[in-house]
């Protein structure tokens, strides 16, 4: 089976644009969670998600000079572009890692993978209170192609697994894996400076080159020095997805 992650990347984000090229203890942010990614044991292929818009082509370019594989496709609608490339890589099952998420968690990664494939989902996801920069989610090749067949709102068409969500009780057998509790204050996801001022902080104390520091040394840092929750922790949680929902109600 194949089991591709697609992490879906560009540089027009409007609260902190080209957020996925900011450096980090000499690599992007792009280049931290590729390389996170690597240390799956679950993953068959890793492919960086990106636009055949201009505004992308220095993250075509970047993954040229890393042979990093990369896919271009349509620049708002997200839910097309991951259709069209585990089309073009012939995925059987995808998962969704998004750029700003230098943090992402290899191991957690694999225990959604894990228990995707062993309840034979269609839909499977990290769930419940978890820190905000540890998401990933799992589809189905179908799943994904009756997405994109189906979904018409612009919400869904753009944050890709929203669609699955929100009719799951139909057409698809969905589940999520709850490991963390009450730590859904945690934010280590970059969509704001501030945001990278924080991360800045961690790579600076955890950051190796012969291996991931993993969710464990990001929580036993925070307990060490609490006072570094407070560059950031009161940005609001899913701000853009939020955005798209209130564009669509008005």
């Amino acid at each position: 089976m194949k089991i591709i992650a697609l992490v879906q990347a560009r540089m027009s984000s409007s609260r902190l644009p080209n957020k996925v090229l900011l450096p980090l203890e000499g690599k992007t942010v792009l280049e931290h969670i590729y390389c996170r990614l690597k240390y799956s044991k679950t993953l068959t292929d890793i492919i960086i998600a990106t636009s055949n818009d201009i505004s992308d082509q220095s993250i075509v370019e970047l993954c040229k000079k890393k042979n990093i594989k990369f896919f271009q496709g349509n620049l708002h609608d997200v839910l097309d572009r991951y259709y069209k490339a585990a089309n073009h890589y012939n995925a059987d099952a995808i998962v969704r890692i998004t750029g700003d998420c230098p943090a992402i968690d290899p191991s957690i990664v694999d225990e959604v993978v894990n228990n995707y494939l062993n309840g034979d989902f269609d839909f499977y996801s990290l769930s419940g209170e978890f820190p905000d920069g540890l998401d990933c989610q799992v589809f189905k090749y179908n799943a994904l192609k009756k997405s994109w067949k189906e979904a018409k709102l612009a919400s869904d068409r753009e944050h890709v697994g929203t669609y699955i969500e929100k009719t799951c009780p139909k057409l698809f057998k969905t589940g999520g894996l709850v490991k963390f509790k009450k730590l859904s204050h945690h934010r280590w996801t970059i969509d704001e400076k501030r945001d990278y001022i924080f991360l800045k902080e961690i790579f600076s104390r955890l950051f190796r080159e012969d291996k991931p520091f993993l969710t464990n040394d990001i929580l036993n840092l925070m307990s060490r020095e609490p006072e570094l929750m407070k560059i950031n922790n009161d940005i609001t949680r899913n701000e853009g997805y939020l955005q798209s929902l209130e564009k669509e109600r008005q």
